[in-house]
């Protein structure tokens, strides 16, 4: 719910600013690069923080074919720069939770390597104006829970519209 801030490193979260910035400035270009393609290095950065550093070989590979497929190119080169971007400079929404007023579920796998368990178990307690803000941990889950727990997920979530979702 933070931005990339002090407080959520000093939780263990990523820096995303320092993970980002060197990227955001070489894909900064006044010229045309019809022949751009993100490096497999950058792919596997992204597939690393959300899929997790032990992500199968083959769903590796797929990726990072879709990732450098989709930002190839002069308009590829510039979407995935403002993709950067937004991800390190985006605000935090802090200020705005205090108006969530519906049940919130926040599952949170322990080998986040984007946001720690323990800036979660803050932020959950921010949704002051929730009538049950609960956070689940699933052991071993990565950034892309759905993808590493998909089975847990489902469960939760499941459970979760059939309380609420009446």
């Amino acid at each position: 719910m933070d931005y990339e801030s002090e407080r959520t490193r000093k939780l263990g979260c990523w820096n995303g600013p320092e993970d980002l910035i060197p990227n955001i400035k070489a894909w900064t270009s006044s010229k045309p690069t019809p022949d751009f393609e993100p490096p497999a290095d950058y792919c596997n950065f992204l597939i690393d923080i959300g899929f997790g550093k032990d992500c199968p070989k083959d769903a590796r590979d797929y990726w990072v074919k879709e990732i450098q497929a989709n930002y190839k190119g002069d308009d590829g080169r510039k979407r995935i720069r403002m993709a950067a971007v937004n991800l390190a400079e985006r605000d935090g929404l802090h200020g705005r939770l205090v108006y969530v007023k519906c049940p919130v579920l926040w599952l949170h796998g322990t080998a986040d390597a984007v946001y720690s368990v323990a800036n979660a178990e803050e932020e959950i307690k921010m949704f002051v104006n929730s009538p049950d803000a609960r956070l689940e941990t699933v052991e071993g889950g990565q950034h892309f829970l759905s993808f590493s727990h998909p089975k847990e997920v489902d469960t939760a979530l499941i459970k979760f519209v059939g309380k609420y979702g009446k």
